[in-house]
């Protein structure tokens, strides 16, 4: 049997490599985790027309397939979703999930694009409410997304953000983690972390820089890792805190539309420089 703790992240793929499975994979590979891609969508972005977006779906028998072999070999460790482009591929993904009871599943909930507010397909959010939320060991909305499965709208205060996290909860996710980010008012970046029985609120100052797209799916792929290696899901989830909160300040600017995280910036902290 293999020592090496194998990670899977089931998302889209970026093609400016700041986001989705390029983001996670690295991020697997600063934890030291061995990372293994499913391929669910392609992400464009339209340099001609203000970074505009195009979203390709991978067709779910195709997606089935990649599932199959990711879960031939020697045992995932943990497993995360990022950007999941209809219901057809949610149930192909809970289907092959829900063989694997014991392997932690966490599950981020992307709905928008960076730059966009139009739910990226709004039949998803139904069957991320049915298929993946039982089945999530940790789930991480932002605002909008925890307002969308929650049925709640809107949220703009912690207490907005508790009532969200106890209707997730109770369809089914384990440890719910709603992100604040930069949204909420006030100088601190804040994330409430509910069990069921208690809650615990993580915070971080604010960076003033734009330096932060593929930070959602950074700390989702921080949590897997962690979890993989051995860590408790509220320790992984501290941990994850940590590890984007850096690589958030090691961002760089891509172009005059984006700017991503730098995923090496916790380890490069804490080395001499070269």
């Amino acid at each position: 049997m293999s020592t090496h703790k194998l990670t899977l992240t089931i998302a889209g793929n970026d093609a400016s490599g700041g986001a989705g499975i390029a983001a996670d994979l690295k991020t697997f590979a600063e934890y030291g985790t061995f990372g293994i891609a499913t391929l669910t969508t392609i992400a464009t972005m339209d340099p001609d027309n203000s970074w505009s977006h195009g979203v390709t779906p991978i067709d779910a028998q195709v997606v089935q397939d990649q599932l199959n072999t990711a879960f031939a070999g020697p045992g995932i460790s943990a497993a995360k979703t990022g950007m999941l482009p209809n219901a057809s591929v949610i149930n192909v993904i809970a289907d092959k999930i829900e063989q694997y009871p014991d392997t932690p599943f966490i599950v981020d909930p992307v709905m928008v694009c960076k730059g966009e507010d139009e739910v990226l397909n709004p039949e998803n959010v139904q069957a991320t409410k049915k298929r993946l939320v039982p089945l999530a060991t940790v789930i991480t909305p932002n605002l909008f997304e925890a307002g969308q499965l929650s049925d709640l709208g809107t949220l703009h205060t912690l207490d907005d953000m508790k009532k969200a996290a106890e209707v997730i909860h109770s369809n089914g996710a384990k440890i719910v983690v709603i992100k604040g980010g930069k949204a909420l008012p006030g100088e601190d970046a804040i994330d409430l972390v509910y069990d069921g029985t208690d809650f615990l609120t993580l915070t971080a100052k604010k960076i003033a820089n734009p330096t932060h797209h593929g930070a959602g799916c950074t700390f989702a792929a921080a949590i897997t890792a962690g979890i993989a290696r051995g860590l408790s899901p509220i320790d992984a989830i501290k941990k994850a805190k940590e590890f984007v909160t850096e690589a958030i300040e090691a961002g760089f600017e891509y172009n005059q539309y984006v700017g991503p995280v730098f995923h090496s910036g916790y380890r490069l902290n804490r080395q001499e420089n070269i």
